[in-house]
């Protein structure tokens, strides 16, 4: 018990830090201080308007580049601004409503084809037309308070950069925080794999879903830490964050291809289970070290001591301690395997005693390799060109289909509002733009936790209401819901809502006397926006994520064959890692990022649009599988010295790029390549007598009296053992990758 309330103590904190948070107070300042002040001179109206600029302008500030920070508030400043002076001119009579809603929800809804930074800036448009329908103020003309809702989001952004400027390292040092304490996870749960009674089934499911967060947040880095160095050059703090964020890609690619057998292991190792314990054991001690890192970043505390290099001592004493007391001729298996879970460890070891040194500034002389040219790379450019929107205008697109049915619930949802004559009818509209998105699973996830949310506000406020009706009780817990409720959207929706709903209902209740009203209102215009939204995403043209399957899992397939050739390049040539082997990795566990989560989604979706659910799992896990066998061999090919590539790893490498030449093929609807290699059997007897003889000469020395291995026979002994395992495994995996892909396109 006192453990989990010193976690929630830690969790809070480190809540009350966040970016989040401080971003809330932000908002709830740049909110109330104009309204106070034009109200005590009599134009409040003025206020009301300025605040709304602010609220349709926040959105757009999220974590990222700076400019990117600038350009989206004003952008959703200046949206906000005209789709609300485009809206209240035409919501006269129902005559113009009805087009005007049409055009405007779909046009600016449209937008959002442009990514998702873009799609928080048309997120303000949205919202300003819903707002129109308010009439929170009068007093002013309409054109007069689209100016205001523009001047608002100035204001804001003058308040955010203010903030900004206070502490610019502060994002960024969270973001690399969550990084941390994600790949500590991370670490955790591929340590579990090795577990007797691991449910493998289930961890695979939790590693993908935890490391389409991590790629996720490595993206958000790269964007931030890129751009501010281009912007302030070569400063020590980026130069060191970019530093430790390599690293942390590092840690991320070496924890992937290491354990990967972990069946293999099991069972070589299911006489020596105490030993491998340790290892595991020594795995979950570097996990915590990063987490106690991670922990000291959110509180701006003192680093913890660095005991990891104790600890990988004490590992290594235990494994010499095994390999000394057996029979290496009959544990040969074993010993290789945990000789390479140690190195694993070792490397991870030395990238965690990295970021410590680079936190201390212990890491003064270390450079980047990278020219600005070759970072730029790195980013992921998002084109905003006119090809977009006429390429995505057509059914195929998702987009597309969102917004059109988006502008039909909006309208849908008007009518009902007014042929009901429902007070505040707009918040069955405000309802249905905060809740629909273009897929269904999360359309649906939101309507859950938003009924929900606002079902158990608003019987807080009820039983607020009936303990008190003091206006200052009113105004500080309107105060600090809506701070709350900004802070809490990201992390917990459910929670926010609850905040939202008491927010708005304490506002309310300072304006009106019918508090028990508006509570009523309230819940019953969320409960027919969230079913308008839910029943519009499962009747109007939804995109199911089976449709697009053939393409993601397409794009992930060409990003594994991609990385697959700049292996074969770096383990023929040796020469100095290019730029393209990490491009080509970020690229693959992105697009497997992106496989991941739509596999996720179909989960999501109704039970009679599952289909081939199981299938399709497969062929994700055997992705998965596949890029976890690759990071294995290209990081043991980069961090070990190695032979010569033999004609007989050429031979393999062709026909694995074949298998996924061919699943590519069959996504694609195109004819099979032919197969022209009919020397694999041959190549793999080769590869595996290789291993043989050496392990022969080594029984030889040991015969002799030789008891200590030499470093050269160990590392050829090493590669000979995992670079053909790790061949046979991918040429066995990318065949059964072909297998899955055609049934599934045979079931549809």
């Amino acid at each position: 018990m006192t453990g989990k309330l010193r976690q929630y103590q830690n969790d809070f904190r480190k809540f009350l830090r966040s970016t989040d948070f401080s971003k809330a107070i932000v908002l709830t300042i740049a909110i109330v201080l104009p309204i106070a002040v034009f109200s005590v001179n009599g134009k409040l109206e003025i206020g009301i308007s300025l605040a709304m600029g602010c609220l349709l302008s926040s959105p757009s500030d999220v974590s990222g580049s700076f400019k990117h920070k600038v350009f989206g508030i004003l952008f959703a400043a200046l949206l906000g601004s005209l789709s609300f002076l485009i809206a209240g001119y035409t919501s006269k009579t129902i005559w113009t409503v009805i087009p005007m809603l049409l055009v405007m929800m779909f046009g600016v809804s449209y937008l959002s084809v442009y990514g998702f930074r873009a799609s928080l800036v048309t997120f303000a448009g949205l919202l300003a037309v819903v707002l129109s329908f308010a009439n929170i103020s009068t007093g002013i003309e309409i054109w007069q308070k689209a100016l205001l809702i523009g001047a608002g989001g100035l204001w804001y952004l003058s308040v955010s950069l203010i903030w900004y400027f206070i502490r610019p390292q502060r994002a960024t040092e969270q973001l690399l925080a969550e990084t941390m304490e994600l790949t500590a996870e991370y670490l955790r749960l591929r340590s579990r794999l090795l577990n007797q009674d691991a449910d493998i089934v289930k961890l695979q499911k939790e590693i993908l879903i935890k490391q389409g967060e991590l790629n996720d947040h490595h993206e958000s880095l790269r964007e931030i830490l890129i751009s501010s160095r281009r912007s302030s050059g070569n400063s020590g703090y980026i130069r060191r964050r970019l530093l430790i964020f390599i690293d942390l890609v590092d840690i991320l690619e070496l924890a992937m291809a290491n354990p990967i057998e972990y069946e293999k292991m099991k069972v070589a190792l299911q006489d020596n289970r105490e030993e491998l314990d340790v290892f595991i054991h020594f795995t979950l001690k570097m996990a915590e070290q990063l987490e106690n890192i991670a922990f000291a970043l959110h509180r701006n505390t003192r680093l913890p001591e660095n005991l990891i290099p104790d600890y990988l001592n004490s590992t290594k004493e235990i494994f010499q301690e095994l390999r000394d007391n057996v029979d290496v001729r009959e544990k040969r298996e074993a010993l290789i395997l945990l000789r390479n879970l140690f190195d694993y460890q070792a490397r991870q070891a030395q990238k965690l005693t990295n970021i410590d040194r680079i936190l201390r500034n212990l890491e003064e002389n270390k450079k980047l390799i990278y020219k600005t040219k070759e970072v730029r790379r790195f980013l992921t450019h998002q084109d905003y060109s006119l090809k977009i929107l006429a390429t995505n205008f057509n059914f195929d697109s998702a987009i597309f289909r969102h917004s059109l049915r988006l502008s039909i619930v909006i309208l849908i949802g008007y009518l009902i509002g007014s042929y009901f004559s429902v007070q505040n009818s707009y918040w069955i509209l405000l309802t249905i733009v905060v809740i629909m998105r273009p897929n269904y699973g999360l359309t649906k996830e939101r309507t859950r936790k938003r009924i929900i949310g606002t079902l158990i506000g608003g019987a807080l406020a009820i039983a607020i209401v009936y303990i008190t009706q003091n206006a200052l009780v009113y105004s500080i817990l309107g105060l600090l819901s809506l701070t709350l409720a900004f802070s809490l959207i990201q992390r917990n929706y459910t929670t926010a809502a609850i905040f939202i709903t008491l927010s708005i209902i304490f506002i309310y209740a300072l304006l009106r006397p019918d508090v028990l009203d508006v509570i009523q209102f309230r819940i019953l215009d969320t409960l027919v926006g969230a079913g308008l939204a839910a029943l519009g995403n499962f009747i109007l043209w939804p995109k199911w994520e089976l449709q697009n399957m053939n393409n993601v899992i397409g794009a992930s397939v060409k990003a594994n064959l991609a990385y697959l050739s700049e292996i074969d390049w770096y383990y023929h040539k040796k020469d100095k890692l290019p730029v393209s082997y990490k491009l080509t990795r970020k690229k693959a566990f992105l697009e497997m990022g992106n496989l991941s989560g739509a596999f996720q989604r179909m989960t999501q979706e109704p039970k009679s649009r599952q289909k081939s659910l199981g299938l399709v799992y497969e062929i994700v896990e055997l992705n998965q599988t596949f890029l976890s066998a690759l990071a294995s061999m290209g990081t043991y090919i980069r961090t070990h010295p190695t032979t010569s590539a033999s004609s007989d790893f050429e031979t393999y490498s062709i026909t694995i790029s074949n298998n996924l030449k061919n699943t590519i093929n069959i996504l694609e609807g195109r004819k099979l390549m032919k197969d022209m290699n009919t020397e694999i059997s041959k190549a793999g007897k080769s590869l595996r007598k290789k291993f043989d003889n050496l392990a022969k000469e080594r029984d030889k020395e040991i015969e002799a009296g030789k008891k200590h291995i030499a470093k050269e026979t160990r590392q050829r002994l090493q590669e000979a053992h995992l670079i053909t395992g790790q061949l046979e495994w991918l040429l066995d995996i990318s065949e059964k990758l072909q297998e899955k892909v055609e049934k599934l396109n045979q079931s549809k």
